[in-house]
């Protein structure tokens, strides 16, 4: 990077880390109000709530860094323009492609940095809060690990080893000791689902050891109330924003595998994959604005500005994405048009500038 380059990444880099801050402390505050109604529940403590609400925050940082950059690149870049340092650029023969060139290269770096976080950082740090939210709400004795979900219930430890989407578990392990732990029966169920508040194994092989003999037998359904608190669901079911991209795949492999929808967890792995265009597309979208109508503005009505058209990205790519899943349509194609349709706005918007 040149002297213009770095001069205009620090006004923009400034922008975009005061926007995301602000916006995380906001974010902060009304979880934190949204988790204090749970202490008291099981073992779940006012400490735990502050450690929830901070072990979720870098989620949040990676999800709206695309509408922090297009808050931040117009005051950053709006800064420049009422000290008139802008206009001074464009009398030095600067033009207006060269300074996007430089907006774009802070957002690249920054970008390099949200997307380790989001990738890296976030899937551990949620994954770590919802365990231990689970563990102090729950009554049950439970363990979270790579192999699944375990819980004991006395003698008996259940093993789950995948939450599917519908609510609905599968391959569930099911181990009974005697009381001198000895091995008393291993039951296997390929599915689990609940039925009026108690749980149903479907599909299931079940093994009786008893004086160093097997007996095996298959059942088309059993009812096994104990299995996993109802409650625990929403903690415990897999939300693709706890999954790094190539965990989302393998994901959406496995639910394909099993004859099961995958179209949430496939529309959730594009757009992940479409995040860095998202970004650039909004540090893109900004240059119209301040080299257009609000190059004479106040910070304040561009701010208001970047939130209106940040709220209406966000919408708008919210209800596409709804949609597609709902239509099955194409899982790229639903991640990238609400990008590709405001890149084309703010291209056409770009020419009128320049």
């Amino acid at each position: 990077m040149n002297l213009l380059d770095r001069y205009i990444g620090r006004a923009v880099a400034f922008g975009m880390l005061l926007t995301l801050s602000l916006v995380l402390v906001l974010i902060a505050f009304f979880s934190l109000v949204n988790e204090l109604e749970e202490v008291g529940k099981g073992a779940y403590t006012t400490a735990m709530a502050f450690s929830y609400v901070g072990l979720i925050l870098p989620r949040f940082a990676y999800e709206i860094f695309p509408v922090a950059t297009l808050l931040g690149s117009l005051i950053g870049l709006g800064s420049l323009a009422s000290s008139s340092e802008l206009i001074a650029m464009r009398a030095a023969g600067v033009s207006v492609s060269r300074i996007v060139g430089s907006v774009l290269k802070t957002g690249l770096v920054l970008l390099v940095v949200v997307v380790a976080v989001g990738e890296m950082l976030a899937p551990l740090s949620e994954q770590r809060a919802q365990r231990m939210k689970m563990e102090a709400l729950s009554s049950q004795v439970a363990l979270q690990t790579r192999y699944g979900f375990w819980s004991r219930d006395g003698d008996t430890y259940i093993n789950i080893r995948a939450f599917l989407p519908d609510s609905s578990l599968a391959d569930v392990y099911i181990y009974e000791y005697d009381p001198d732990h000895s091995m008393r029966r291993i039951t296997h169920a390929r599915r689990a689902v609940l039925i009026d508040g108690e749980w149903e194994l479907q599909d299931l092989a079940q093994s009786d050891f008893w004086e160093q003999k097997i007996f095996s037998r298959e059942l088309a359904g059993l009812r096994w109330p104990g299995l996993l608190e109802p409650e625990l669901l929403d903690v415990v079911t897999v939300q693709p924003h706890m999954l790094p991209a190539w965990d989302l795949w393998a994901y959406v492999v496995f639910l394909r595998q099993n004859g099961l929808s995958a179209a949430q967890y496939e529309v959730a792995f594009w757009s992940k994959l479409v995040v860095p265009l998202v970004t650039l597309v909004m540090l893109f979208l900004s240059i119209p604005f301040v080299f257009g109508p609000l190059r004479s503005v106040g910070i304040g009505q561009r701010v208001f500005t970047g939130a209106v058209v940040g709220t209406l990205f966000f919408m708008f790519n919210r209800v596409f994405t709804y949609l597609g899943v709902v239509y099955e349509f194409n899982a790229l194609f639903t991640a990238a048009f609400p990008t590709l349709l405001f890149l084309l706005v703010a291209l056409l918007f770009f020419r009128r500038v320049t």
